[in-house]
């Protein structure tokens, strides 16, 4: 119990929260996302034929929560794309998973330990991404608890929501995948 009391763990999650996001934390999302863009069948073949699409792909496995929570609270869907720091670190880290000579980062980020510590820093982000949402949501509609809901869920989940439109622009569009219809978590 002294253990724990000399630990203040109070004023280590203070500081924790204190951290900023970018870009240590958004890099992690972006090489885990990334990379489960990798993992779908066909992305690697489209990144060849189509860079464009493989690109815009990323984008939306990138910042498709921040596009629909964007839909949902009737701002600009494309608001987001103006950060122009973290369109251009997520871009990075697609050419360099998809195209990196002899897929060094790709073998590197997955290599089971540095693919663990991203995962977990991708889930941290998604915290933060899901009060984000909560907050942004209470600023437009101070009563609206189901918007408030809603949004957070957006906002954590987008990925999974929009991978509808992602296979759409792969070509290979499976409905039965359909995240509303089978949810996952």
């Amino acid at each position: 119990m002294e253990l724990l009391s000399a630990l203040s763990l109070g004023e280590l999650a203070l500081s924790f929260s204190r951290v900023p996001l970018f870009p240590v934390f958004d890099l992690s999302y972006f090489i885990v996302s990334i990379l489960y863009l990798k993992y779908e069948p066909g992305a690697v073949e489209l990144s060849r034929r189509h860079p464009m699409a493989s690109w815009l792909c990323a984008m939306l496995h990138c910042f498709g929560s921040y596009i629909l929570a964007d839909l949902l609270l009737g701002e600009p869907l494309i608001d987001y794309f103006s950060n122009n720091s973290s369109v251009l670190l997520a871009s990075a880290v697609w050419y360099l998973i998809f195209f990196c000579p002899l897929d060094l980062f790709y073998k590197c980020v997955c290599f089971l330990p540095v693919k663990l510590i991203f995962v977990a820093m991708k889930e941290v982000v998604r915290v933060r991404k899901i009060a984000v949402g909560i907050h942004h949501a209470h600023h437009h509609y101070h009563h609206g608890w189901f918007i408030m809901i809603a949004t957070g869920w957006v906002k954590g989940s987008g990925v999974a929501l929009m991978s509808n439109f992602e296979q759409l622009f792969r070509g290979v569009w499976k409905p039965e995948t359909n995240e509303i219809l089978h949810m996952s978590l």
